[in-house]
């Protein structure tokens, strides 16, 4: 019996894949699985119990991965499972970054108690006049789940499209319209684009990426959207740039202090992912995965371990072993079967950064001597038997 603990409210329609051989506990330290979606996990000392823990959503700056990763614990996220809620959230942005709705909107709540309001506002709407996007060149810098349907989202409304993404996935470029301008360098975005969007992770070279520098290379009156890690933007250079209304709007997902007391900009309370179809697609995702690990020991969509995936379990028996990417291990392991004379039908092995993931696959099933002599040697993290 498989046990799993959730940190956050998370919906029923991922909770109900769980078979009945999962049992749902409120004790973290019995589970050999978490689900998580913004709570801090920062703070938590982990139970060696643990085994996975996967964030619904794709952000995981709220969990330590490398602290997990020592404890041989995967950590999964749900890459494009929220992405189509933040690229609408995106295009809603556009829109009202270029046509002044919330004011005009204002205006009418302002002035809901003049009996002839149908004739004032005739008068008052020009103040609230905009432009159309139709037509605008959008600059998308991270063509991901998220760049990629608002690329071709932004194509169907009429808008010329410029992306750069020099890592863009397979399944992304084939998913991309034909009618998207590919550019090398973000400096081509920045110098030709009525409007930029980033959609790329908070790295050490891409923070504060929207920075004086950048900012002078843009056009006149351009807008930014950032529905991706607010400190991609100095909010420094972001308020010069309103003030000298070189900026002309500034949309985000992600206000602090300073930023929602700027003026010129259009600020979310971190609602991108806030729809129902997103946290149920993130609760299905969550949950295939820490099924996927904890019933055949298979990664995919780990932040902290490699990918490494053999398929449904079906030799007798199924070894997988967390570990540091040190030489020599992979001997070691096929030694400590070979000594009891366990043959190795299929095996795979592979590498992330200090850490490292092995399935090994037998006709025998694995014993507890088995298990003793994997956990003896140095560099072995975690070592499971799959059942």
């Amino acid at each position: 019996m498989f046990k799993y603990n959730c940190l956050n409210p998370i919906a029923n329609v991922g909770l109900d894949i769980f078979t009945d051989a999962y049992e749902k506990t409120d004790d973290v330290n019995a589970a050999d699985a978490i689900l998580v979606r913004s709570a801090s996990m920062h703070e938590m000392e982990l139970s060696d119990n643990v085994k996975a823990v996967a964030r619904a959503g794709a952000g995981v700056n709220n969990i330590p991965l490398e602290d997990c990763a020592k404890k041989g614990v995967v950590v999964f996220n749900t890459p494009g499972a929220n992405a189509n809620g933040v690229k609408e959230l995106v295009v809603a942005g556009m829109l009202l970054a270029s046509r002044d709705a919330i004011g005009g909107n204002a205006w009418v709540k302002e002035n809901k108690a003049d009996e002839n309001i149908n004739k004032s506002m005739e008068k008052a709407k020009k103040a609230f006049a905009g432009t159309e996007i139709e037509g605008k060149k959008l600059g998308i810098i991270g063509l991901g789940a998220i760049g990629a349907k608002l690329a071709n989202a932004a194509v169907a409304m009429g808008m010329e499209v410029y992306g750069c993404d020099p890592y863009i996935s397979v399944e992304n470029a084939w998913a991309l319209s034909r009618s998207v301008n590919h550019v090398s360098s973000n400096e081509d975005i920045f110098k030709t684009c009525d409007f930029i969007s980033v959609h790329v992770p908070l790295l050490d070279d891409t923070k504060k990426m929207i920075n004086k520098d950048t900012i002078a290379m843009m056009k006149d009156g351009v807008i930014i959207l950032n529905f991706a890690r607010d400190l991609l933007v100095d909010d420094d250079a972001m308020e010069e740039a309103l003030k000298s209304g070189k900026v002309r709007k500034y949309v985000t997902d992600f206000p602090n202090f300073k930023t929602a007391n700027m003026d010129g900009v259009i600020a979310f309370p971190h609602l991108g992912a806030s729809t129902e179809e997103s946290e149920d697609n993130c609760a299905v995702m969550a949950v295939n995965e820490i099924r996927d690990f904890l019933e055949n020991g298979n990664i995919k969509n780990s932040v902290n371990y490699p990918a490494c995936d053999m398929g449904k379990c079906t030799a007798a028996g199924r070894v997988t072993i967390a570990h540091k990417n040190v030489p020599n291990m992979l001997s070691q392991f096929t030694n400590v079967f070979a000594s009891v004379n366990a043959n190795i039908s299929d095996m795979i092995d592979k590498s992330r950064g200090e850490f490292a993931y092995a399935i090994l696959d037998l006709d025998s099933p694995a014993d507890a001597d088995i298990v003793s002599k994997l956990e003896a040697i140095e560099g072995v993290i975690k070592v499971r038997v799959i059942k």
